[in-house]
């Protein structure tokens, strides 16, 4: 059974979490994710779990790194510019093939920034969130239902791909309260089930069994390390047919098309129905995932009837809509309404935008 709730964004996610069985929690403080490593410093020791606040951002995620290995369902999280800090650690999860989740309530930049939200952390996280190219799933909720939604299943992602998973949320739907609905607690046989999978590489106690070196993708196979590399890159092609989530809204009889996710999406899919009274048909295409990429849903347009499409984030010069544009292929006008800084994108500016482009294509 479910249980229905009033909470915080960040505190639903630590909630969450807990129930889907992360049992280690290492992180360090910054706006605007601090109620996540609050909410675990009080909780995890209810459930027989470790929090720890590191010393640093590089600490923690490679506590993380640890107790992954030891076969724990663990996680951690940061905003930013952290994360950025944090990019070393995980690009060291993804090579040893650990699961592990992430989660990056975003804040303004580059550099430090601002401490408000925005969305300007697309390209680290679809692209570069560590060296050597490895990529990852990118989960992008658009309300705090979502993001309860997506944390739960994070878990069982890691788990089965054996790799760290995002979660990025900007500082808005970090703060915001909405009513919930909490999934079920794991229960203590359900994680030794869990446990128990991941016996066959995780270093948790030699007793006369197999010795495992979980190091940087070597000590997994005698593969060399290009081919372990191509190994990844069949997963990612695997996850664009298994893995890809989009919703699309009102684009079967659409003229313009309007894009974007998280936040940005929840507030322009909004707009579409406003326009849609004035005559003007626009449908709208979000990504809940961000990686792998909603392509399809925009190869399938048609284009000989399409008039336009109008990318809608809080990134100023705009990132997400730079991938909509190289799909697209100058098809059609692809336009921007945006934000950033810090500065929540206003339905007005995106409805001005919408109208303009209407007027001109």
């Amino acid at each position: 059974m479910s249980e229905r709730i009033f909470m915080k964004g960040c505190e639903a996610i630590a909630e969450t979490a807990v129930r889907a069985g992360c049992r280690f929690f290492a992180g360090y403080p910054i706006t605007p994710q601090n109620e996540i490593p609050e909410y675990f410093s009080r909780r995890m020791p209810e459930v027989g779990g470790k929090f720890v606040q590191g010393e640093s951002e590089v600490a923690s995620v490679n506590m993380v790194y640890g107790a992954s290995c030891a076969g724990v369902r663990c996680m951690t999280s940061s905003s930013s510019c952290g994360i950025a800090l944090k990019s070393e650690g995980i690009a060291w999860l993804a090579a040893s093939c650990l699961p592990s989740v992430v989660c990056n309530v975003s804040r303004g930049g580059p550099g430090i920034g601002s401490i408000q939200p925005a969305q300007q952390d697309y390209n680290q996280a679809t692209k570069a969130s560590g060296n050597g190219g490895f990529r990852m799933l990118v989960l992008a909720p658009s309300t705090v239902q979502e993001a309860v939604d997506m944390t739960y299943a994070a878990f069982d992602y890691a788990d089965k791909y054996r790799k760290p998973v995002l979660i990025l949320v900007d500082g808005f739907i970090g703060a915001m309260m909405e009513p919930i609905d909490l999934p079920p607690m794991k229960t203590d046989a359900e994680l030794a089930e869990i446990r128990e999978t991941k016996k066959s590489w995780a270093p948790i106690g030699k007793k006369g069994g197999p010795l495992h070196i979980v190091l940087g993708g070597v000590g997994l196979s005698k593969l060399r390390l290009q081919d372990l590399n191509k190994q990844d890159e069949e997963l990612y092609e695997k996850w664009k047919a298994t893995e890809t989530d989009v919703e699309e809204y009102m684009i079967d009889d659409a003229d313009y098309i309007m894009t974007g996710y998280g936040t940005s999406a929840r507030i322009g899919k909004s707009a579409v129905n406003i326009l849609r009274s004035e005559g003007i048909k626009y449908g709208f295409i979000r990504p809940r995932k961000l990686f792998p990429f909603p392509e399809e849903s925009f190869q399938k347009l048609d284009y000989s009837k399409l008039r336009g499409i109008l990318g809608v984030e809080m990134s100023i010069p705009a990132q997400y809509t730079e991938d909509v544009r190289s799909i697209v292929a100058g098809r059609v006008p692809v336009r921007t309404s945006l934000r950033s800084g810090g500065e929540i994108i206003e339905r007005a500016d995106i409805l001005d935008a919408a109208r303009l482009l209407a007027q001109e294509v």
